[in-house]
């Protein structure tokens, strides 16, 4: 199947995948997972003239739209949406019409990658081609030098009519019912820290970047098994404070909150995954380091949960944390046997529990996954690889499927 787009002149602008320009896309209208770039099938070819044609190749196609802007030059190419971790960034740095690059989130459901220009260049073609056996997605674009009057002319974003999804609706007042095996299950991704907070850094990378991809991957890996919606607390570089992320669990009725992060340890060599749950008292240090860490980054963006709570409101918390403490320690036991069974690379107490504030929703088992330590080189490399991205979003997804009949079999058994 291909799918053509229509041209302007030498400067196209442009929405692919049989997406009208005028048409909205809301979250329901669109597949909810994200395509990957498949490096070794990507293939740029320059020309003389300073443009180039590129074959970028993706695990799935989505829609997307090219065009050019202008003061400066750039080429511009929006995916709804992409992970661009393996992206060959040098290789088209490298080309002599282009200065620079930039790839990452736009705003919620849509990536870009800006080509910046150091000559006009205008878009001549481009299509999709999608594999109907593998569902890999090849945009095919050709770019071509044109005159700087006619790139002038023709610079401009398209009016296509895409808008980010709508947000979360307000926070329903009543306790959510517990899932029973009879209904798809709601699952909250929380990517840790974001905007103002990077979180952790290392050679060039921060923690925030890192969990959004991941959030992005897990969520797919999720929908594409079926059983399951998924929302995410963010999904661009926003800075959400820990308070904000909770409500948009309950706002979204979650059946389970899953925290995701890749922290730093200031002291010794500590390597591998770790799952917490909430515990008035850390059960070491280390985690009781993290947790006062996650709760001063919220404090100083002005937020302080604990201001909110009454002897009244503790009371109804406790009496909810008695049923959802339990669910949350099955849920970080299955975690730890599935991602023992399938990976290995666990904390060597890979179930610990601490005082993180974005487990402390009452009603909502919550966990909060540290995949591994950012100063750590054999953890960081394995955060980077596609390979254990997609090992260990397997392994979760086989953790929540599993959990969800325990967890249903038991709500049946109570209310017997």
């Amino acid at each position: 199947m291909i799918t053509k787009l229509r041209a302007n002149g030498f400067i196209a602008a442009f929405l692919g995948l049989a997406l009208l320009a005028s048409q909205p896309i809301k979250a329901q209208d669109r597949f909810t997972g994200q395509a990957r770039v498949i490096p070794d099938s990507t293939i740029v070819t320059e020309a003389t003239d300073g443009g180039f044609s590129m074959a970028l190749t993706l695990s799935q196609g989505v829609p997307f739209q090219v065009y050019t802007l202008a003061d400066p030059m750039r080429l511009v190419l929006d995916f709804n949406e992409v992970t661009w971790r393996d992206l060959d960034r040098t290789r088209l740095r490298n080309l002599s019409g282009v200065s620079d690059l930039r790839a990452g989130a736009l705003r919620p459901g849509w990536s870009r990658l800006v080509l910046e220009l150091n000559q006009p260049l205008g878009v001549r073609s481009a299509f999709m081609r999608i594999d109907d056996a593998s569902q890999q997605a090849t945009l095919n674009l050709n770019v071509i030098s044109v005159p700087e009057e006619a790139f002038l002319a023709g610079a401009g974003a398209p009016d296509t009519g895409v808008a980010a999804d709508e947000d979360v609706v307000d926070v329903p007042g009543e306790i959510i019912r517990r899932q029973q095996g009879d209904r798809a299950l709601t699952v909250v991704l929380d990517p840790g820290h974001g905007g103002v907070d990077p979180g952790a850094q290392r050679q060039g990378l921060n923690e925030a970047d890192l969990m959004l991809d991941f959030a992005r991957a897990l969520r797919e890996e999720l929908v594409r098994a079926g059983g399951f919606n998924v929302v995410l607390t963010r999904n661009d570089n926003s800075f959400i404070s820990l308070e904000r992320r909770v409500t948009i669990a309950r706002a979204a009725r979650a059946d389970l909150f899953i925290s995701l992060h890749a922290d730093t340890v200031s002291e010794g060599q500590a390597t591998g995954t770790t799952i917490y749950t909430l515990s008035d008292e850390a059960s070491d240090r280390a985690s009781a380091l993290l947790a006062e860490r996650h709760d001063r980054e919220d404090l100083l963006a002005g937020v302080d949960l604990r201001r909110h709570d009454d002897q009244i409101a503790m009371v109804l918390m406790d009496m909810a944390r008695r049923e959802t403490a339990p669910r949350s320690t099955h849920l970080a036991q299955q975690l730890v046997a599935s991602i023992r069974q399938d990976i290995g690379n666990l904390y060597k107490r890979p179930h610990l529990e601490a005082g993180f504030s974005v487990l402390k929703a009452p009603d909502i088992p919550s966990v909060l996954i540290e995949l591994g330590f950012m100063n750590n080189p054999n953890d960081l490399n394995r955060i980077l690889s596609s390979e254990w991205e997609q090992s260990m979003t397997r392994a979760i997804r086989r953790a929540l499927q599993e959990w969800a009949l325990q967890d249903a079999a038991e709500a049946q058994l109570i209310r017997q």
